[in-house]
């Protein structure tokens, strides 16, 4: 019975619609207590994703995340709403639409107006969205895509309106000029958030200009040598800064003539080779001696209206590390320049610095001789002009760490500009302390990279100067002395009293509305700016339900906090921090308790997945190819749960398919064939009945599996709490692994009803299979819900009474969770099996050694431990016989009877810096020690050699085999294993008798191999011969036949008959027939129907 697990998925996806199964689950939970899940940031960065992109494996990953906890508290009995959500607004959809139209949006908006291109953008946020919701429907996640949210929606940009207007209350609202991260491609203002999500190296020029001292009659003909990576900010320089505390020198240099003064650091880049350098050094200057020293600014823009600057000021900002320790000051252009001029006295509030640079970062005419142009564009024209005047000392280019814009990918430059600041700095405590009752998975995101961006959290610049966002709802005076903030759609109709619609909230269709001044200053027209789209995203919550407008106890009610949200690394700047800041201004409270980040899904080349290098595959070919089940699985046990990133590798997902759900898929056909069989054999369906328990179960593999279940579901409670996905997974599939390749392979004869197998035991085996299996399905629905489905559609004819104490039972996914059954706990069998397994695997290790397959019989193997150990092995020693394919199992406490010898081995660098000169007579003496006082050691753990006392730190005992009889002069006759207080003796010599049952084993796996390549069921019965075609070696196959008849008829329930070779050839109702050669023998095996021959 072959399978195609993306078919049966398609067929599952039918069977949920057909169901509402969704729905279903959530009718179910209503009355159920409430576990609250936000699903964030809602979606759409146009980046490569969203409603304005296609998913990709990294949103596959978050969104199996997002489905498996909700899918697990949901079956656990909570009521989970799960409400997609889309983050439609912000520079990302402008940024597409400013490409599609060949112009930036300030120039769109001139030419079509603002209403226009605010049509285009929302023209195409939803792009997407059906591919959307087809692939979050393949993908088997369950969310409402219906009711779902949408940041451009009226009722969650009200909802904003209501959360600002909370803040400028509190007097957390204020308008600043400051220099901030600026984005000359999107022509607006970043926040400090932002502008750290695109760090990167990159190459800038690094150059030396000399600034002339004036008015110094002590130091003619010197000059200040100043370092900057940004040349173009020199026509805007005002100030130089030194610091006070540093050492300068002043050095007069012999081929010009002209006195420089620098840090000693700085020498070196005047001078290609200090040691040939022709210098004199005339003095030392401290730093606080410069300041107040005049120069003359390599440019004369601004000299006239700024005629008191020019001239050297104190700032401790300045480092010593690199560069003159002389940094040229532009204030518009730098923040810790604007800092130092506002405290030495010359910027202020009423006199703000030069900004000769426009929002698309060109100079404007105020820069005459550059202007129009790009100012990174202008660093070439401005060097060659300095370098004309002589005053361009040195140049080279410098590879550093610099900010880029998330969006355009342009390097940022810093600018001064009026901005709408939300005040963060002071909150700073209280989001600590409400952090910490936080649990993150895995906890170093949140000890480390978040509580450190916290703690140095600025004031968040909320404004940008764009178009398609939600509006800043402040109206103003043209002095801005006169600011009302308004809250919601009612509030603006009482203070405008504007009556026509407002059922959309965009500039477009509210900038028209003034409201009246209530201190004689006209009107008061809305500010020109919007709110950054990450104000949406950490607004989510509230705006999400249209709090408080509706839902009023929304935050009562248990939708806030959440108990849980997920999202990747990059969100620890991101939706996480903007959570954060909200929930704490608002409430003092954070907004979420449980937080599960990923990490970065990459391609298999460690690169950036990228559709123009096609370096993975597309996510519908490995549906189509795998299903999402692999695919799900394959992502939640890989290291990219733990935060870490993933090299995606599509084997990996082909991995899952062979090593988890085919061996659970085999466990489940294996379990109905066996069904299948009983009821033909018997006449009796097999059903689960009522009152099965562990206390009726004798077999210590039944109560070893069901006890290992329990054990699962108490491991996965546990860690599902503490969501800790990465150790869940491996668990369950090591719980599969039990079951197949120990639990079903040791109780095949007695799953099957071998002929020596009573009904009875048959019964409880298959039972008790039915049992782990319905177990596991509810288990791993959460994880893999679409196999699981299958097989619990499979199963329920055979579950009977016990589905109908469940409310609805036409889906595993509207079952609980299984709960954990005390009773069917067992430690000490569990103990026996693991001892058993340990055997078992010493004896395929001795079988490797020499080259000895299972199907090979041999006469015998030892086991070798103590008493206690013993006792636990004598019940299962059948199972070690039969899986080992041994006549005999010994078990036994006597080392010696079996010439094992203990040799002691010491670790002689670590011993002989103990003992020092002792370490010799202890070397020397320690091979001629008695077996006895090594014997003794193992209950003492003291051995004396050569008089010195050894502890057991110090020693360690290995164990081998003496040489004893054996068919080979030399050669021990047991191969030995050792393990962990256990050691097993096998048997190696081969005799006629095991040969000749190996023989015949060799021929059964023979005729059951050609019976799965007929396709046949357990319980077609058909006639199985064969047929001699040469016999080379003249052996004696007939006898061996005859004399292991009970053997076959028991594994393959019928006589293994021969027949002619000309019989053969005229059956013309031959099934299948395949020629075999094996030990010297040519055969011809055949299958027949009944009535041939």
């Amino acid at each position: 019975m072959s399978v195609n697990f993306s078919k049966l998925e398609e067929e599952t996806l039918r069977f949920w619609d057909e169901v509402d199964a969704f729905a279903t689950q959530l009718r179910l939970t209503e009355s159920g207590p409430r576990f609250s899940f936000y699903d964030g940031p809602p979606f759409v960065l146009l980046v490569d994703s969203t409603a304005t992109g296609l998913p990709h494996y990294g949103h596959l990953l978050t969104s199996t995340i997002k489905d498996i906890i909700p899918r697990y508290w949901s079956m656990k009995g909570y009521h989970v709403v799960r409400r997609f959500g889309w983050d439609t607004h912000g520079v990302p959809v402008e940024y597409e639409i400013d490409k599609s139209l060949g112009m930036s949006g300030r120039d769109a908006v001139q030419q079509m107006g603002v209403a226009k291109y605010n049509a285009e953008c929302r023209g195409i946020v939803m792009r997407y969205a059906s591919e959307w919701r087809d692939t979050i429907k393949r993908l088997g996640r369950w969310i409402d895509m219906d009711n779902d949210y949408k940041a451009m929606d009226v009722n969650f940009m009200e909802t904003e309106w209501w959360v600002f207007k909370r803040l400028f209350e509190k007097g957390l609202v204020y308008r600043s000029y400051q220099v901030m991260p600026y984005s000359t491609a999107l022509c607006t203002p970043l926040s400090h958030m932002e502008s750290k999500q695109a760090e990167r190296m990159t190459q800038d020029p690094a150059v030396v200009v000399s600034f002339p001292v004036q008015g110094q009659a002590d130091h003619p003909n010197t000059y200040l040598l100043v370092y900057t990576t940004t040349p173009w900010t020199l026509p805007s320089n005002l100030l130089i800064a030194v610091h006070n505390d540093f050492e300068y020198l002043e050095i007069s240099d012999k081929s010009t003539g002209n006195r420089y003064i620098t840090l000693e650091n700085g020498l070196k880049l005047l001078y290609k080779d200090l040691t040939k350098a022709e210098y004199k050094l005339l003095g030392k200057i401290n730093g606080r001696q410069l300041v107040g020293w005049k120069y003359e600014p390599p440019f004369s823009y601004f000299t006239n209206q700024f005629s008191d600057c020019f001239q050297v000021i104190a700032a401790d900002y300045v480092e010593a590390g690199e560069g003159t320790g002389l940094v040229p000051q532009s204030p518009a252009f730098g923040e810790e320049d604007y800092d130092a001029a506002t405290a030495a006295g010359f910027i202020s509030p009423k006199r703000l610095p030069p900004c000769p640079v426009d929002e698309k970062g060109r100079f404007t005419s105020e820069v005459v001789e550059y202007a129009g142009q790009h100012v990174k564009d202008a660093d070439k024209a401005i060097l060659r002009d300095l370098r004309k005047t002589g005053r361009l000392l040195y140049e080279s280019q410098i590879m550093h760490s610099d900010k880029f814009c998330w969006r355009s990918d342009t390097q940022l430059i810093r600018r001064a500009v009026s901005s709408w600041f939300v005040k963060v700095t002071d909150a700073i405590p209280t989001m600590q302390k409400n952090l910490q009752a936080t649990k993150w998975v895995p906890s170093f995101v949140k000890d480390k990279r978040f509580a450190n961006w916290v703690s140095g959290a600025h004031d968040w610049n909320v404004s940008r100067n764009r178009y398609w966002g939600t509006p800043i709802p402040i109206w103003a005076s043209d002095d801005y002395e006169e600011l009302v903030c308004v809250g919601s759609i009612e509030e603006l109709r009482q203070l405008s009293g504007y009556d026509g619609p407002l059922d959309d909230l965009h500039r477009d269709k509210i900038d028209h509305i003034t409201i009246p001044s209530k201190k004689g200053k006209g009107h008061l027209r809305r500010v020109s700016e919007i709110l950054d789209c990450w104000f949406d995203s950490g607004c989510m919550p509230y705006a999400s339900v249209h709090y408080p407008f509706e839902n009023k106890d929304a935050l009562e009610n248990g939708h806030f906090p959440a108990d849980f949200i997920a999202e990747g690394l990059d969100q620890t700047r991101g939706w996480f921090y903007t959570l954060t800041v909200l929930g704490n201004l608002l409430f003092e409270k954070s907004p979420f308790r449980n937080v599960l980040v990923n990490g970065m899904v990459l391609a298999e080349d460690g690169k950036k997945m990228s559709k123009s290098l096609k370096n993975y595959p597309a996510p519908k070919r490995v549906f189509d190819e795998y299903g999402s089940d692999a695919l799900r699985l394959y992502l939640i046990s890989s290291p990219v749960v733990k935060a870490e990133p993933l090299r995606f590798k599509e084997s990996g997902v082909k991995e899952i398919i062979s090593h988890v759900l085919l061996p659970l898929w085999n466990s489940y056909r294996f379990f109905s064939e066996q069904a299948a069989l009983y009821k033909a054999n018997h006449g009796d369906d097999l059903v689960m009945p009522l009152d099965f328990a562990a206390t009726s179960l004798t077999n210590v593999m039944d109560r070893w599996m069901l006890a290992n279940c329990q054990s699962l579901l108490q491991f996965v409670e546990q860690e599902m709490a503490a969501y800790r996905l990465f150790t869940v997974v491996p668990r369950l599939l090591t719980t599969i692994d039990d079951l197949t390749n120990w639990y079903i392979r040791f109780n095949r004869k007695r799953l099957k009803g071998a002929a020596n197998v009573g009904q009875k035991d048959t019964l409880t085996a298959l039972q008790c299979l039915l049992q782990v299996l319905f177990t596991l399905v509810r288990t791993l629905a959460p994880f893999t819900p679409f196999i699981t489905e299958h097989i619990y559609g499979l199963l329920k004819p055979h579950l009977g009474l016990a589905l109908g104490q469940f409310p609805d039972a036409r889906s595993v996914h509207f079952l609980p969770f299984p709960t954990v059954q005390h009773d069917l706990f067992d430690e000490v069998v569990q103990q026996k099996v693991q001892l058993m397994q340990q055997v078992i695997q010493l004896g395929r290790v001795a079988r490797e050694r020499n080259g000895l397959s299972l199907r090979t019989p041999l006469s015998s193997a030892v086991v070798i431990t103590d008493e206690e150990q013993l006792g636990s092995l004598q019940s299962v020693i059948s199972y070690i016989q039969e899986e080992l394919n041994l006549r005999a199992v010994v078990l036994s406490s006597d080392e010696a009877k079996y010439e094992v010898v203990l040799e002691a081995r010491v670790d002689w660098p670590t011993l002989g810096k103990k003992l020092k000169k002792q370490a010799q007579l202890v070397h020397k003496a320690l091979p001629d020690l008695p077996q006895d006082e090594l014997r003794r050691f193992q209950t003492t753990k003291r051995l004396e050699v050569a008089g010195v006392v050894l502890e057991e730190e110090d020693i360690s005992l290995m164990r081998s085999v003496r040489n004893s009889s054996s068919t080979e002069p030399g050669k021990s006759k047991w191969e030995a294993t050792f393990g962990d207080g256990v050691m097993v003796l096998l048997d190696t010599e081969r005799t006629f008798e095991l040969e000749e049952e190996g023989l015949v084993r060799d021929l059964i796996s023979r005729v059951q191999k050609l019976r799965k390549q007929a396709k046949l069921v357990p319980t077609e019965d058909v006639r199985m011969v064969f047929a001699v075609l040469s016999n080379a070696k003249a052996l004696g196959l007939g006898k061996a036949i005859a004399d292991h008849e009970n053997l076959i008829v028991g594994a393959l329930r019928g006589k293994l008959q021969e027949v002619a070779p000309e019989a053969l050839t005229a059956a013309d109702m031959c099934i299948l027939q395949e020629d075999q050669e094996m030990s010297g023998l040519t055969l011809r095996l055949a299958l027949l129907r009944n009535e041939d021959i």
